[in-house]
């Protein structure tokens, strides 16, 4: 048994942390490699980052059958007949992925079982978040940090230490050096975690060049090559067969990763689309039955209200997509306007017709939002900023519509437009 067993607050000069059940034994030459990884991660991206506390996340009994399969898949997913080393979730805007992604990651720390995720966001957060630059490092810091991981830990720091231009280098080749030779070096032990999560990978952007800026149709090819290098990357790693992880990338079904899913990575990935399957008119139903009960406590309504037809055209107005009952209950239930009336006005926006547009119900809900800001000018003069900047001409329609989302940062009513 070591010296240091349950030992605490030691301290012999270069150990930097001891505490109850394990050590972490850093010389000075380990610390300098720590701080050297430090400096290219995106901590924000981090599953349980400070950055990421108010990022979506399912509602309690919402979303339960997807989160189960994923779960379930993680921990037996050797067991079935022809076992996948990936799993692609998948689905348009609004559909709750990050949600599900964020939920099931807080699952599988409390289980044991997540190794180490990477959160791409292009519209909230750091700019790090964004870039490929900071993927592979980010990752190796979690596996660093992760206490079953101790062996992993010492040969990624060597790593850094004998090579610290690697953060330089393709991901490919940091994938290669940073991960996949110190997961096949060390001693793995019985209770290692199983997996890596990869949310939002379509949001993921090449950096820009300010001496050379790109066109749109540009810009797109250089997003999309940098998507395709990270896939590239990570079925490589899921191929490898002493890497020990199962992976869970999030996306929206863009043609260039569903073309690699589709095509190169077909024999190795297991697809999860969010759809009718996983029946999300229930889990809307459950989500606003729980929301309407808070309010009604807080405002000592009547247990009548709202109707049962109420709710089921909020439902059917959302077309699946768990973001239109999300954005209407937090304009109803985030104001000093009683929320019998604020709901008044949500179910007095003229019907949309869904079927050229499922979209057309939450644009008419964002439109009456930012109409009845209390400071309009000031709001579309933020909007102006984002739909004029440079940065966002390169992105597509889709993009575009997701930018809507990132007015939860606007406050008082405009903080009502934001993710499931």
């Amino acid at each position: 048994m070591s010296n240091f067993y349950r030992a605490h607050n030691v301290n012999t000069g270069d150990i930097t942390n001891i505490s109850a059940n394990n050590y972490y034994h850093y010389d000075g030459r380990s610390r300098n490699a720590v701080e050297k990884l430090r400096e290219h991660i995106a901590a924000g991206a981090m599953p349980d980052s400070a950055e990421r506390c108010d990022a979506p996340k399912c509602h309690p009994e919402t979303r339960v059958a997807v989160q189960d399969e994923l779960v379930n898949w993680i921990e037996h997913g050797d067991k079935e007949e022809e076992p996948k080393r990936i799993v692609w979730v998948t689905g348009p805007a609004g559909g709750g992925k990050t949600a599900i992604m964020g939920s099931t990651a807080d699952t599988c720390q409390k289980k044991g079982l997540l190794a180490c995720g990477f959160f791409f966001s292009s519209f909230t957060g750091s700019t790090n978040r964004r870039l490929k630059r900071c993927l592979v490092a980010t990752l190796a810091y979690q596996l660093v940090q992760h206490k079953a991981l101790r062996d992993v830990s010492e040969r990624i720091l060597s790593c850094v230490e004998h090579d610290p231009a690697i953060f330089e280098k393709q991901v490919e080749v940091q994938f290669d050096q940073l991960l996949l030779q110190p997961l096949q070096e060390a001693r793995m032990d019985s209770d290692r975690p199983k997996v890596m999560f990869i949310d939002g990978l379509d949001e993921c952007q090449a950096e820009e060049d300010k001496d050379a800026p790109r066109s749109p149709q540009e810009a797109a090819r250089a997003n999309a090559a940098d998507q395709r290098e990270i896939l590239h990357a990570l079925l490589k790693a899921a191929n490898n067969p002493s890497f020990p992880f199962r992976i869970i990338i999030a996306s929206r079904p863009e043609h260039t990763i569903q073309s690699f899913f589709t095509n190169i990575a077909r024999h190795t990935t297991r697809r999860i689309f969010l759809d009718d399957k996983y029946n999300p008119d229930a889990d809307m139903l459950l989500f606003l039955d729980a929301k309407f009960a808070e309010i009604r406590r807080e405002y000592q309504l009547s247990a009548s209200w709202p109707s049962s037809d109420v709710k089921q055209t909020l439902v059917e107005n959302a077309s699946g997509q768990f973001i239109y009952v999300a954005t209407a209950m937090r304009f109803i239930e985030e104001s000093s306007t009683p929320p019998q009336e604020l709901l008044d006005q949500v179910m007095a926006l003229r019907r949309q017709d869904v079927s050229a547009n499922p979209f057309a119900p939450l644009d008419a809900l964002y439109t009456h939002i930012l109409s009845s800001s209390p400071n309009p000018l000031l709001a579309a003069r933020w909007l102006s900023l984002v739909f004029r900047s440079s940065y966002l001409q390169g992105l597509n329609s889709d993009k575009k519509w997701s930018a809507r989302k990132s007015l939860c940062m606007y406050p008082k009513n405009t903080r009502a437009i934001s993710d499931p």
